[in-house]
């Protein structure tokens, strides 16, 4: 199955018999989970506006420099659980159905030759059935707006001001939160400078949505922050995040935490191999405590066209430092700030703190639209005095008085199919199966999940 956070290739022009009739080949823009970054001006040629169905949705003329790009998102998903969380969730065995909707409207006002003006709008309609012991706002947030946007972009420069949601690399400390039903968005601003070909630098302060239970009730969180710095370059990502929360928890501590981030990202691809490498250095202050936390990802793959199917498999091992020192005024723990969802598989009950984590994975195109990949997933706790927590960053088992480090062991299977440019069906299932950790701390069943999903977008 597509990872939640990775793009779908939408090609327009070779859907249909009217493609075959153009004597232009023209190759629609990539769609975004964003939505706000797909680029759809070619289409003010009428000509390729007829290569598919879509095209009179994506380009909408109105006047001389004016024009509305639209699309939508509709998703079904079905998740079935047996001893979620080892069987110590309250809930253990529970089945539900997520159901969203997400329309966009992205108007496009051209200033003269060096000024163009921009409207964006995302409402969502996200609602939940059979989620026990009750839908928190990430299953069910009814009626609100997730995006709602305006910028300008004078030459090189964008600057924008209001809600939307953000992807910063590949979403290790900032994401979207795509694999929930309601994704994360931010309030405040953002500007972007266009540094050369393929080069980038954003400068942002923002403050995460808290989401709501009720329908127009998604206001901004006036207990965290975040601002910070990131340069895309190719091949290349710099980048430093401030984040600050007045009621941070550890353990059964709440007080003030603020926290620095400086980061490097190393990615590319050379011929048959891929490669994805990230480290990550916090500093800051939690109360009167001193933090210094780190991370260290590494994804190393390589396709292999010699063999049936042409697969490509890659290697992920993360280290995530924990707290190696209760009581030293030093707090060790790394804090994910706001990941990307469904971390490491569509079962991810640890997430990315104080972990060490081995992730073979093989996937490959099966023709006819069809793709699969099977993957298993090891974890280790890296400090045995801390515990282990989930992707949120909220503590699931302490450490209590155990000082094994092995977590446990992941067996993962998808299957996707692209059915039609629009509408992609998938499933997946999934083994969790318990460690010396968890069998030391609390209930330690094996967790079985199964999801079946259909996403329709434009």
């Amino acid at each position: 199955m597509l990872k939640k956070s990775a793009c779908l290739a939408l090609s327009l022009c070779a859907s249909g018999p009217l493609a075959a009739q153009t004597t232009e080949a023209w190759q629609a823009p990539t769609l975004s989970i964003t939505r706000y970054d797909e680029d759809w001006s070619d289409l003010a040629d009428a000509e390729k506006r007829g290569h598919h169905w879509t095209g009179q949705f994506k380009y909408i003329p109105l006047a001389d420099d004016a024009w509305l790009s639209t699309g939508v998102e509709v998703r079904l998903r079905n998740e079935n659980y047996q001893n979620n969380l080892w069987g110590g969730a309250s809930a253990p065995d529970d089945s539900f159905l997520w159901a969203r909707a997400m329309p966009y409207a992205d108007l496009h006002i051209g200033i003269g030759d060096q000024i163009h003006a921009r409207a964006f709008v995302q409402p969502i309609i996200s609602y939940a059935v059979g989620v026990a012991p009750s839908a928190s706002p990430i299953d069910q947030s009814r009626v609100d707006m997730l995006q709602s946007f305006a910028d300008v972009s004078l030459g090189p420069v964008t600057l924008r001001g209001g809600r939307q949601m953000l992807s910063l690399g590949t979403e290790r400390l900032v994401g979207t939160r795509y694999g929930p039903n309601t994704p994360l968005a931010f309030d405040g601003v953002r500007s972007s400078i266009k540094l050369g070909k393929g080069s980038k630098l954003d400068l942002f302060l923002l403050n995460p949505v808290q989401p709501g239970p009720d329908s127009f009730d998604d206001p901004t969180s006036d207990m965290r922050k975040l601002w910070g710095a990131y340069a895309a370059l190719p091949e290349l990502d710099l980048y430093y995040l401030g984040y600050r929360n007045r009621a941070a928890r550890f353990g059964a501590l709440i007080g003030r935490e603020e926290r620095h981030s400086l980061g490097l990202r190393s990615h590319g691809v050379r011929g048959a191999w891929h490669w994805n490498v990230e480290g990550v250095w916090q500093f800051g202050h939690y109360e009167d405590q001193r933090i210094s936390a780190w991370t260290l990802g590494t994804e190393v793959g390589r396709s292999l066209p010699f063999l049936p199917l042409k697969p490509d498999a890659t290697l992920r091992f993360n280290i995530v430092s924990g707290d190696t020192k209760p009581g030293d005024n030093r707090v060790g723990t790394f804090n994910a700030l706001f990941p990307k969802g469904k971390y490491f598989g569509e079962l991810s009950p640890v997430g990315p703190t104080n972990i060490v984590s081995l992730n073979p994975r093989i996937s490959a195109p099966l023709g006819n639209g069809f793709s699969a990949s099977i993957a298993a997933m090891a974890y280790w706790r890296y400090a045995r005095h801390d515990g282990i927590y989930d992707i949120p960053g909220n503590l699931i088992r302490a450490a209590g008085d155990s000082r094994a480090r092995f977590i446990g062991k992941e067996a993962e299977a998808t299957l996707a199919w692209q059915a039609t440019p629009e509408l992609e069906l998938s499933t997946s299932f999934s083994l969790f199966a318990p460690g010396a950790f968890v069998r030391q701390t609390g209930p330690a069943k094996t967790i079985a999940m199964t999801g079946f999903e259909a996403n329709f977008r434009f």
